[in-house]
């Protein structure tokens, strides 16, 4: 490589091949001499490896989004996708050339040798590796849990400094534009006046029973609710578009003889009553607790355990048995930190227990199973295969 005041020549490249003891068979005969720009800095660039997809991606006139805040490892983020930033240093010099062309792009070249001038404009010894990763959504419930919704504000407008739009959220959520929103899917998030809300709790409770009362004196299927009768018996008490929202959160909307129905979740009206049991509560005793549930949702619905899976923890131990709230969500999304609390909690689990707790970890191809492995050590104890944790446990 030369600076571009000392180029060389064409006899001096087939001088240094020869001292070399190179054939020049194996040398292409279009030769590239190197040449370094002028005020070339190793931090003027960065080089990213990408795959076929986000080559594409950006071929395509798509943008790639660094996120994070300060206190944050940077993620990078496609339209759909997350991926984590990690630098690798390589031992080779990487070398920035534009326009330069690999052997299989020279097969058209000419039968004698030439050379070609070939500037450098940068140089760089690592680079940024990207693997797919799961979204970071734990911030986004704490974010909107500042300032939750609890109906029409009788205390005039709100302050906004505690209100998030979706520009706001994209942000400081280390995540995909949609896998934003299916996350705010799933928390049950909604725009008010432009800006995303999580519903309070007691509040979402009191919809649910405005609706599951209106079910019950109209003598409606639960799963064959009507829309507008719905909004139009409950708007004198709530807004309607959070009558709405709560039965497209709870139900599944369908469309029969040009009228709007929605289908009420079973499973999800259960599970949000048994919730509501457990908040308060240290332990339950389970026999107790399920007669209870029973009682409290709406006739016609049935209670099952498995509908808890994820959100309660039966313990079958010593004594009665009983059970608590243990929700994923307000666990660690850090894998080690995630197995360390589940075994703080519990010295030994069983898979059917720890599973539901450890499912949303799994990456691309990879199973529960997998992580118990790495992370856990299997026993047998009373004939049952129990899992424990591998290292000292921090408490």
């Amino acid at each position: 490589m030369q600076r571009n005041d000392n180029m060389r020549t064409l006899e001096e490249v087939q001088a240094t091949v020869e001292i070399a003891k190179l054939q020049e068979d194996d040398i292409q005969t279009t030769i590239h001499c190197l040449t370094f720009g002028e005020n070339v800095l190793s931090a003027d660039y960065c080089l990213m490896e990408l795959d076929d997809t986000l080559c594409k991606h950006i071929e395509a006139g798509e943008s790639l989004v660094i996120r994070g805040d300060k206190d944050e490892k940077a993620v990078l983020c496609t339209g759909d996708k997350t991926y984590d930033l990690k630098m690798a240093d390589t031992s080779n010099l990487l070398l920035l050339v534009p326009d330069c062309k690999t052997p299989d792009q020279l097969s058209g070249s000419k039968d004698s040798p030439h050379l070609v001038q070939t500037q450098i404009w940068g140089f760089c010894s690592s680079y940024w590796e990207l693997r797919k990763q799961r979204p970071r959504m734990k911030k986004l419930k704490q974010l909107l849990m500042e300032n939750p919704y609890e109906g029409p504000s009788l205390r005039g407008q709100e302050d906004p400094e505690s209100l998030y739009t979706m520009l706001d959220l994209l942000e400081r959520i280390q995540a995909s534009e949609q896998e934003l929103l299916a996350q705010l899917e799933t928390i049950h998030a909604c725009q008010v006046a432009g800006y995303w809300r999580m519903l309070d709790f007691d509040y979402e409770m009191k919809l649910l029973g405005h609706v599951t009362q209106l079910v019950d004196s109209e003598s409606w299927s639960f799963s064959k609710v009507p829309m507008e009768t719905c909004l139009e018996e409950l708007c004198p008490l709530e807004p309607r578009e959070m009558i709405e929202h709560w039965l497209n959160c709870f139900g599944k909307r369908y469309t029969e003889n040009e009228r709007v129905f929605y289908a009420l979740d079973e499973d999800k009206v259960c599970r949000a009553t048994a919730l509501l049991l457990l908040q308060n509560a240290v332990k339950f005793n389970l026999r107790e607790f399920q007669e209870v549930w029973q009682q409290s949702v709406p006739e016609g619905m049935g209670t099952r355990l498995d509908q808890l899976r994820s959100y309660a923890l039966v313990d079958r131990g010593s004594g009665p048995d009983t059970i608590c709230l243990l929700r994923v969500e307000d666990l660690s999304e850090d894998t080690v930190e995630r197995f360390n609390q589940l075994f703080t909690l519990r010295e030994k689990w069983t898979e059917a227990d720890i599973t539901p707790y450890i499912k949303d970890l799994c990456g691309e191809k990879q199973t529960t199973a997998a992580l118990l492995t790495k992370y856990a050590r299997s026993s047998t104890q009373n004939g049952v295969k129990v899992f424990n944790s591998r290292r000292p446990v921090a408490t």
